[in-house]
């Protein structure tokens, strides 16, 4: 395994050292938070492939692959779906109005009222999101060096921490267009054609297999229907995708690029659960699905190639990682922290802009690593997170995007009312029933509506201002919220 280690260690003290020469470029809020908006279509496109297909969507995919067959890409497949809808439909528009968070965005579009509340529930999103991230390393880093959980966690989640702390969103772009090669390298060109060879080729699967692996169904409707209602939407709306789309250089760039990782996303969900149906014929009866990647790297590819896919499985965690904490710690300063400060009256104006981002994913990078020793159910944390994004905020954003007869009370009630259902449906059915997020989205659908039509509509001043943000002709927006206007 020498030459492995050798592989690995390598691939961490480069992503170190990006982490540095990312620091000497991130000299202002925009260039740590958002990379200055300046990235082209070929680092974009790899970006944001990158944050996308995390742990979740390898070792995770894998999984799906082995438990149900090429269906078992439909988790995968619905989160590139999700992210052509934003590339196609959402993206030019996103990326004009030239905020920071989806709560600004909020606030932008009703008047200044409805950030802080949606901060929270984003903020707790993002938070969960990096923790489930957090959690992959304990088994890569098992596969690697048979390493104790917590001590894996830490030196994984330290090494994010420290290169996403020093240079902000240009570290973690430079780290991620890295990640995207070594992922596509070590998943797509070396591990599935090695596994299907291994496996016998597909002649051989399927004659080894139920013929349900094959099925391109064979998950179920009603899975399909929740994947699409979870991933699908919760691309158009969280705050890691949109972070890297307010990273893009123009309308082109975010919709063209977003298309092409969008399409890359499709590609690999693909690939994921053939090397997982491979595994079901190699291995028919391990403990987990989720150990058939591993089990599968660490059996039958040779050395050297072994610690490259181990590489590519560890880029692909902390891409997601690092991106989710670069969000959190961006709502947390900007939605929470700062409209804190504006109510009891303190100025921030008089604080480094990019010294209090920097501290504050210090900051959330320690909460997180915290929570993710504390906790140890991975599917249970990462659902109650999209359920609380898809059930709270995933009407409002759309509705304000294209809806004019949306109003402030109408978001707030829509966010209160969705996430409040959510909650407490999660309680009743369980965290991971389907139900919960079903109704706690008509709930937040029917409080919009209904309290929209119920109230005056949006000050027209607020609607022009907005209208000129759509259009590209605006200012960025300040770093205070919004004011309401009367």
């Amino acid at each position: 395994m020498a030459v492995d280690y050798t592989v690995i260690v390598v691939y961490l003290t480069a992503m170190l050292g990006m982490g540095w020469w990312g620091m000497r470029r991130a000299r202002s809020k925009s260039e740590f938070l958002v990379a200055g908006r300046r990235l082209g279509p070929a680092m974009y496109s790899g970006t944001m492939a990158a944050i996308v297909l995390g742990g979740a969507s390898t070792i995770g995919g894998v999984g799906l692959g082995y438990q149900y067959g090429l269906s078992g890409a439909w988790m995968v497949f619905t989160i590139g779906l999700g992210l052509l809808a934003l590339s196609v439909f959402f993206s030019a528009r996103i990326a004009r109005l030239k905020v920071y968070t989806v709560s600004e965005m909020l606030d932008l579009r009703y008047g200044g009222r409805a950030g802080l509340i949606s901060g929270v529930v984003m903020w707790a999103y993002t938070l969960m999101l990096a923790v489930t991230s957090t959690i992959a390393y304990a088994t890569i880093f098992d596969v690697l060096f048979d390493m104790n959980r917590t001590l894996a966690i830490v030196i994984g989640g330290s090494i994010v921490v420290a290169y996403s702390t020093l240079g902000g969103m240009w570290s973690i772009t430079l780290t991620d267009m890295v990640q995207f090669v070594v992922k596509t390298i070590g998943v797509l060109l070396l591990l599935l054609p090695i596994a299907v060879v291994k496996a016998g080729g597909f002649s051989e699967m399927k004659a080894k297999l139920p013929t349900s692996y094959f099925d391109p169904l064979g998950i179920g409707g009603e899975t399909i229907f929740t994947y699409v209602l979870i991933y699908t939407f919760g691309m158009l709306i969280g705050q890691d995708i949109w972070q890297r789309v307010f990273t893009a250089r123009g309308d082109r760039t975010a919709r063209w690029g977003g298309t092409v990782a969008g399409t890359y996303c499709l590609a690999y969900a693909l690939a994921g659960a053939v090397i997982g149906t491979a595994a079901k014929v190699l291995y028919p009866r391990l403990g987990s699905p989720d150990d058939a990647f591993a089990t599968i790297v660490k059996d039958e590819l040779p050395v050297g190639v072994r610690g490259l896919v181990l590489a590519a499985a560890l880029a692909a965690v902390m891409s997601t990682s690092s991106g989710a904490l670069i969000a959190c710690a961006t709502v947390a300063n900007n939605d929470i922290w700062s409209r804190l400060r504006g109510i009891t009256g303190r100025s921030s104006d008089d604080h480094d802009e990019v010294g209090g981002n920097r501290a504050f994913i210090l900051i959330m990078g320690v909460a997180v690593i915290g929570t993710a020793i504390a906790l140890n159910n991975v599917v249970e944390a990462l659902t109650v997170a999209y359920n609380l994004l898809v059930g709270g905020l995933l009407v409002p954003i759309l509705g304000g995007l294209l809806w004019k007869r949306g109003t402030a009370p109408g978001a707030l009630a829509s966010v209160t009312v969705g996430g409040l259902a959510v909650i407490g449906l999660m309680a009743g059915y369980g965290i991971l029933a389907n139900e919960p997020v079903y109704y706690g989205l008509l709930a937040s659908l029917v409080a919009y509506l209904a309290v929209s039509l119920a109230t005056r509509p949006t000050d027209e001043t607020v609607l022009a201002t907005w209208r000129e943000r759509l259009a590209g002709r605006s200012p960025e927006l300040a770093s205070e919220p919004v004011p309401a206007h009367q």
